[in-house]
């Protein structure tokens, strides 16, 4: 596999930001993800990094190199981050559960499979148009999406979402694919930090036009002026489809990996090492840690680019 990822995460007006993303490769499968920790319930950014922390491991676990269902995994690995939830709420005697939306997408082969719970979106773009984008699970797409057989009263609060991991009800989780790829395809995963703010057609049109570690900056930029002092934090993931050549400095190719070789800038755990059931909490994971992340992260993708030329 080649391809081009790039990625970013910038508070706006919120207290914490609680947003989370990464991804995860092996030489014929990467899962790329996202998630957005909800306000109004304990432990945000714990939810999504442990929504996170999970699929990764499993990921881990179950791509040798690759999957033998990624819509099946898809779904399980959402499921089991609810349940992970579920769990630690119940450890740590909560009274509410810490509550996360989440969306992620899977390459594999030639293909695109996708998953997502709540208001984190997917954007597929193939040259100037927006092949596809998830639905949200808010009362907001239920109306449009139904307005037509079931009109929703208006005195709702259509931004609400009605599912999302950790709720007290099963998840609901949409799935999609196999999407065959194209070289130049580029997929973005944002929280509604982006999306609440930007345009559909502003977001195309970013992708169709600019190189990516130019697109997802610009239209992060954008997002927080817009949104303004109130604005909620905005995190972006894009992936642009057999683009890594060996002058993008933010190109993988995962031609020379071992069929064993697994990588992730996903965080096994906050604070300490350790897996799923070992994490400690996340109050000290500020706005300069998660920037900090994110720049050895994208120090970790040069030096690897480097590495492959001189091979």
């Amino acid at each position: 596999m080649r391809f081009s990822v790039y990625q970013i995460s910038r508070k706006g007006g919120r207290e914490k930001n609680e947003d989370r993303m990464g991804y995860c490769y092996t030489r014929d499968a990467g899962l790329f993800a996202l998630a957005d920790g909800m306000g109004g319930h304990p432990e945000g950014e714990m939810a999504s990094q442990l929504a996170l922390q999970t699929m990764a491991a499993l990921f881990q676990r179950d791509a040798r190199p690759t999957l033998a269902d990624p819509v099946r995994f898809l779904q399980d690995a959402i499921m089991a981050g609810h349940h992970q939830l579920l769990r630690y709420a119940s450890e740590k005697g909560l009274i509410d559960t810490p509550r996360t939306t989440l969306v992620a997408c899977i390459l594999q082969g030639n293909a695109a499979y996708w998953a997502h719970c709540g208001d984190s979106r997917l954007y597929f773009v193939r040259g100037d148009k927006l092949v596809a984008r998830t639905r949200d699970h808010s009362y907001s797409e239920l109306q449009q999406t139904l307005s037509s057989v079931v009109p929703i009263n208006e005195r709702y609060n259509r931004n609400v979402l009605f599912t999302c991991l950790g709720s007290p009800g099963k998840p609901v989780i949409d799935t999609a694919g196999p999407l065959l790829l194209q070289k130049g395809d580029r997929v973005l995963l944002c929280s509604d930090g982006l999306w609440g703010t930007v345009d559909d057609e502003v977001i195309t049109q970013h992708l169709a036009t600019h190189a990516i570690a130019d697109a997802v900056p610009e239209l992060v930029e954008e997002a927080l002026r817009n949104g303004g002092p109130k604005c909620d934090n905005v995190t972006v993931i894009a992936m642009e489809w057999e683009s890594a050549g060996h002058e993008d400095p933010a190109g993988v190719s995962t031609d020379s990996l071992g069929e064993e070789v697994f990588a992730s800038t996903i965080q096994a755990s906050v604070g300490n090492a350790g897996g799923p059931g070992n994490i400690a909490d996340a109050d000290d994971l500020d706005e300069a840690e998660i920037e900090r992340s994110i720049r050895e992260i994208n120090e970790a993708i040069r030096r690897s680019a480097a590495a492959a030329r001189k091979t």
